[in-house]
């Protein structure tokens, strides 16, 4: 994957920066798997925004996207590569032996033509599916079950990559490491990728202008010294001066403060990510 760069015909086009999609098939691939997606634009059930900045965005569906890999057995071709709106990631249409059709995930170095499998005893190349107890230590893998059978909820974004690193004590989990540095310990039943995710370029992608934000849902975000003091905790005050103290947020939490609140899991987490404000966990 690269980036598109553009002559400096106009000032928005100076900085813009494009993913090339050109090795993607055109269209929206098999019908049956798109579902419709509804609009939410940051609303809950109820109808309060509970996300800000967020609606207008482009009409787009969803993607049938296959998270648990449990056609074992099955050798499938990738068909074509496609891009997905809702997601970061392109993925891979995959032509099973039967006939069935299936969208995964694109790993990265994934092309046209491959074959891929999924079971219990694979080999470990790229786009292969199995039992992370059975990844060679050191392998890097997507695509990640929490809960074996669940379908994956680690590392589907584009660059992702998650480092194995080898069975616990225990004998029931695996120790892996996460790209934010944080080591957890996954089910040694769950279901994984072998390979990181492709497009990894997408870091890279600079829209160079608001219309293209907005069509991706983005709306105006308004900066807190802006406001009057009612509405934020940095607004007031005459022309642009400072905060007047630490940052907050709107609703007057503080910024960079931790906010994982998940004891049920936490058991689960070795090693805490490694931040630039604390080292030493």
């Amino acid at each position: 994957m690269a980036v598109r760069r553009f002559k400096a015909t106009t000032p928005s086009m100076r900085h813009t920066r494009l993913a090339d999609r050109s090795h993607l098939q055109k269209g929206s691939g098999p019908r049956r798997l798109l579902k419709v997606k509804k609009k939410v634009s940051g609303r809950n059930n109820s109808g309060r925004i509970t996300v800000r900045h967020r609606g207008g965005a482009q009409k787009r569906k969803s993607r049938i996207i296959d998270f648990k890999r449990d056609k074992f057995g099955v050798p499938a071709v990738v068909a074509s590569l496609h891009f997905d709106p809702n997601r970061s990631a392109h993925l891979a249409l995959l032509q099973y032996a039967d006939g069935e059709k299936r969208y995964i995930i694109a790993p990265r170095s994934l092309e046209v033509g491959m074959t891929v499998v999924s079971g219990e005893q694979v080999d470990p190349v790229v786009g292969n599916a199995m039992r992370i107890v059975n990844v060679p230590s050191g392998t890097v893998v997507h695509c990640i079950e929490g809960k074996p059978g669940n379908g994956a909820v680690y590392a589907r974004s584009a660059g992702s990559g998650v480092i194995v690193q080898g069975i616990d004590a225990t004998g029931k989990y695996v120790q892996v490491k996460m790209d934010s540095g944080e080591i957890r310990l996954v089910h040694k039943d769950a279901m994984c990728t072998i390979g990181q995710v492709g497009n990894e370029d997408h870091m890279n992608v600079k829209l160079g202008k608001a219309g293209r934000a907005r069509r991706l849902g983005q709306r105006p975000e308004v900066r807190g010294m802006a406001m009057y003091p009612a509405a934020h905790p940095h607004g007031g005050g005459e022309g642009k001066g400072v905060i007047g103290g630490p940052a907050q947020d709107v609703w007057g939490n503080l910024i960079g403060r931790r906010t994982r609140k998940n004891k049920r899991t936490d058991r689960y987490r070795i090693k805490r990510r490694v931040t630039k404000r604390s080292k030493n966990n």
